[in-house]
């Protein structure tokens, strides 16, 4: 079988509240998607949202995906409106991606009411817009809107919607349970009328479910029972109102439970990671009792589970954290996650297998560090700087020495905002001071200190600090709580992410933009 595992998380889980991506961030966003090995990362709506526009735009240069391909996402042409002429079908087309996907409606009664027009016309939309991607060589899927509660209402109608997509050339054609109030049992029993119905096999069929029974996950592991092959999800149940089926409980209850290979070899184990860093991105706190990725997934206290454990860890795990890049843990003596760490430092190049005392070391650095409120899944730069510091022999040569650093806000009389940095650093053996304003604390300390450094490392000047985000730490509370800053930085070719954590906002983003400053260096000056 052919499973088309479909990921909607910069759409549908860029409704979630709270949530507002950049369009660094979409990149970043797919780049993670396509490390874990989905099929399709539908990336937005061109035309319709200026923000997708332009990721599709730089996705052509800046992307090179390995597992998926782009999908655009739009809706059917507009009642009375010729395809060909329909602006946002237009859109679609010039997004340059091989897959579109198109939301129809598939309830009449959202057809009368909400699009204001016939059965007839509807049915019309879809068949001229798919026949218009297919002819303009694009994969054509449909999402049928409101699909489980139009089928209830009014079987036959829904079932038109199915009939017209696929004798128009749809690839798939989605089952939405757009309200989120579907059982499972109501999705089985569902798809076995369509296809009763229909005629259309359940392998022609896509499931798409919204979380507001909690059956999200449950939902879409019954399609595929039933036969859907193609399932679309968002990392972490991302979405609007209680969200959509999250990507990581579905490929893992899938893969794991029925024994489904759904993504390529190796990539489940990288579940927990992604996981983790899709939320750093989305500056959501991630869910530490998520399953299978959450911190706490396979966390036992001591006593019985311990007991047991020691003699079998499956006694009480249902499957082998190892296999989602997880770690078992006893939260009295908090088991330091040793695979993860391996794992992740073979990914950025650093083996640390033939190092076990290394490994021990950055376990232990890891764990006291996170325990303190750092977190490096999002941070790779700052975690390869920790790791390279740990190896043996390690040549880790700082870029400069701090002897001190300051900075002032000041609020002038006419309402403008000026901060000041000043550094004082030893460069090479040098002894310089630099000065310099900026929007804000951090922007100043930045222009500060890359005056002080130009005259050694011109390559200074293409790095750009991309993105900010500030994070208070759960528990903490106040002006003086424990922050937690990301630094995205950029050379114009690649860009990385750095963490710092304190007290002191201002601290926290020193140790985020030193470590920016001091990763970018170090990856200029290696060897081609």
């Amino acid at each position: 079988m052919d499973y088309q595992v479909f990921d909607t998380t910069l759409r549908d889980g860029g409704q979630r509240e709270g949530i507002s991506y950049t369009v660094a961030d979409k990149l970043a966003v797919a780049r993670l998607l396509d490390e874990f090995g989905v099929g399709f990362i539908e990336g937005g709506w061109p035309g319709a949202m200026p923000k997708d526009t332009e990721f599709f735009a730089r996705a052509k240069t800046e992307l090179d995906l390995r597992h998926a391909v782009l999908v655009a996402f739009g809706a059917t042409r507009k009642a009375g409106v010729d395809v060909a002429e329909d602006a946002q079908v237009k859109a679609l087309i010039d997004a340059g991606t091989p897959v579109v996907c198109v939301v129809a409606k598939s309830d009449i009664r959202h057809v009368e009411r909400a699009l204001r027009t016939t059965g007839d016309e509807n049915l019309a939309m879809v068949r001229d817009t798919v026949r218009h991607l297919v002819a303009n060589g694009r994969r054509a899927f449909v999402d049928c809107e409101h699909f489980f509660d139009g089928f209830r209402y009014d079987p036959a109608y829904t079932a038109s919607v199915v009939t017209a997509a696929i004798e128009a050339g749809a690839e798939r054609v989605v089952m939405c349970d757009t309200n989120g109030g579907m059982l499972p049992s109501m999705i089985t029993k569902a798809i076995e009328e369509v296809v009763a119905r229909t005629g259309v096999t359940p392998d022609r069929l896509g499931i798409h479910c919204q979380n507001d029974t909690a059956c999200a996950v449950a939902n879409t592991i019954a399609a595929v029972e039933a036969g859907v092959e193609h399932f679309q999800c968002t990392a972490n149940g991302y979405g609007e109102r209680p969200g959509n089926a999250d990507l990581f409980a579905v490929v893992s209850n899938l893969q794991l439970k029925l024994g489904l290979k759904v993504l390529p070899d190796g990539c489940l184990e990288k579940a927990t990671r992604v996981s983790t860093a899709l939320a750093e991105i989305a500056n959501i706190a991630p869910d530490t009792h998520q399953a299978y990725v959450g911190a706490a997934a396979f966390a036992h206290k001591a006593g019985l589970h311990a007991s047991a454990i020691k003699v079998d860890p499956l006694l009480y795990n249902h499957v082998d954290p190892s296999v989602v890049g997880n770690d078992m843990r006893i939260l009295v003596t908090e088991m330091a996650g040793r695979a993860s760490i391996e794992l992740k430092s073979r990914e950025l190049g650093l083996d640390l297998a033939g190092h076990p005392d290394t490994l021990t070391a950055v376990t232990r650095k890891v764990k006291d560090l996170e325990a303190g409120g750092w977190s490096f899944e999002a941070a790779d730069a700052s975690f390869e700087l920790l790791v390279r510091g740990e190896l043996p022999g390690a040549d880790l040569a700082r870029p400069f020495t701090l002897e001190s650093y300051r900075v002032l806000v000041e609020h002038r009389e006419d309402g403008t905002v000026i901060s000041e940095g000043t550094v004082k650093v030893r460069v090479r053996g040098e002894r310089v001071i630099a000065t310099a304003e900026g929007n804000g604390p951090v922007n100043a300390l930045d222009e500060a200190l890359r005056s002080a450094l130009q005259n050694h490392y011109p390559q200074l000047k293409t790095f750009e600090l991309s993105d900010f985000k500030v994070r208070i730490l759960e528990g903490s509370h106040g002006t003086n709580a424990i922050t937690r800053v990301l630094l995205e930085t950029s050379d114009r070719n690649r860009e990385w992410t750095t963490v710092g954590v304190h007290e002191n906002i201002v601290e926290a983003s020193w140790t985020a933009l030193v470590d920016a400053l001091t990763y970018g260096l170090a990856r200029t000056s290696a060897p081609a």
